[in-house]
């Protein structure tokens, strides 16, 4: 059985599954007093909050138990919930970005919006309308996610200005690497460290890295401990990040959530498609030309890409470098002074990231 992030620590989980819910309802009320025409985004907020894997969150929580043998502090949750937020915050925008028209399974909100356009027969651009609305509720998830760290970090005591100075990091090379990543697309360069920078910037640090240090710094680990757990979290981070590309391109959608030819049709810049074109004959790199960005890529346009993909070799070694990120990050976490039930579930977790299929 594959191991899920909320089965790991399912009290602490519980909490943060809790504090999102009254955090957003509280703020949804907020909003429901301007007007009654905010109800559609008090809804989309209210059923967005409540999927996902929890990942980050886990790694928050398991990084303030790594730091005290094994209890948690305060703010962890608080912690564990503010980057539930901000990823939710990435995703609406991202989506945006990418032009995606579902996530998880639903409509992105953009596209959910556009379609609440046509039904209401309001005027102008039905998609321009969704986009709009999107940012706001991208921005605030953003500003929500912020108020909670806040909150971590009072509640953290002394530790709370360093818990903060891993928050502000966290969320600048975010952006930092969605702008990176934005650019690579619009230059239609797939260098392999180009690709790597990006994948670690806009995805890696965050998704693993910075929960573990944000967790670890709110617990007091010591400098020892947030060196080996950064590198760590960088390894599984990478590997995360590698395997969403290999899904975004061969995974099933019935379980992804996800149409498996966006990334075709957005021309994203892989480390996938980076090493393909490295190996690519003339006619293969042709072929990637051809379909990588066009929007009206079908079928037969995605099986195009997907056996240049395998015969160059690409995939192949995606999946290599997937396991050497794994046992280095085995080889990181054996280094860290942790008690069994920490070492156990960042072990778990690390496969979790690695070996998952949604």
């Amino acid at each position: 059985m594959a191991v899920r992030p909320r089965d790991l620590d399912p009290s602490a989980m519980a909490a943060v599954d809790a504090l999102l819910r009254a955090h957003v309802a509280g703020r949804g009320r907020a909003l429901a007093e301007v007007g009654p025409e905010l109800g559609p985004v008090v809804d989309v907020l209210d059923d967005a909050v409540s999927g996902g894997k929890r990942l980050r969150a886990a790694f928050c929580l398991w990084g303030a138990r790594a730091a005290t043998g094994g209890d948690l502090v305060d703010g962890a949750v608080e912690a564990a919930a503010a980057l539930e937020l901000f990823h939710l915050a990435a995703l609406v925008h991202d989506d945006v970005m990418d032009r995606s028209d579902d996530r998880r399974g639903r409509p992105t909100v953009h596209r959910a919006f556009a379609d609440h356009h046509v039904a209401g027969g309001l005027g102008g651009d039905p998609a321009a309308y969704g986009s709009a609305v999107a940012v706001l509720v991208g921005d605030l998830c953003l500003t929500w996610s912020d108020d909670l760290a806040a909150e971590a970090v009072a509640r953290a005591g002394a530790e709370g200005p360093a818990a903060r100075a891993v928050w502000s990091r966290m969320r600048d090379q975010v952006l930092a690497g969605q702008y990176l990543d934005v650019l690579s697309h619009s230059r239609g360069i797939s260098s392999a460290a180009t690709s790597v920078r990006v994948l670690r910037y806009k995805s890696a640090k965050y998704t693993v890295e910075h929960p573990l240090a944000l967790g670890a710094t709110l617990g007091g680990a010591g400098h020892d401990v947030l060196d080996a757990l950064a590198s760590f979290g960088l390894a599984v981070g990478e590997a995360f990040q590698l395997r969403d590309d290999v899904l975004g391109v061969f995974g099933d959608p019935a379980v992804t959530g996800k149409p498996v030819v966006d990334d075709v049709r957005e021309g994203k810049r892989t480390l996938l498609v980076a090493w393909a074109e490295e190996g690519a004959s003339p006619g293969q790199r042709a072929a990637l030309r051809r379909h990588l960005g066009d929007p009206e890529v079908d079928a037969d346009g995605l099986a195009e890409v997907r056996e240049v993909l395998v015969d160059t070799g690409a995939l192949a070694r995606v999946e290599a470098r997937i396991t050497e990120l794994v046992g280095a990050a085995a080889a990181d976490l054996a280094t860290v002074p942790l008690d069994d039930g920490s070492r156990a579930a960042l072990d778990g977790l690390s496969s979790a990231c690695a070996w998952r299929a949604a």
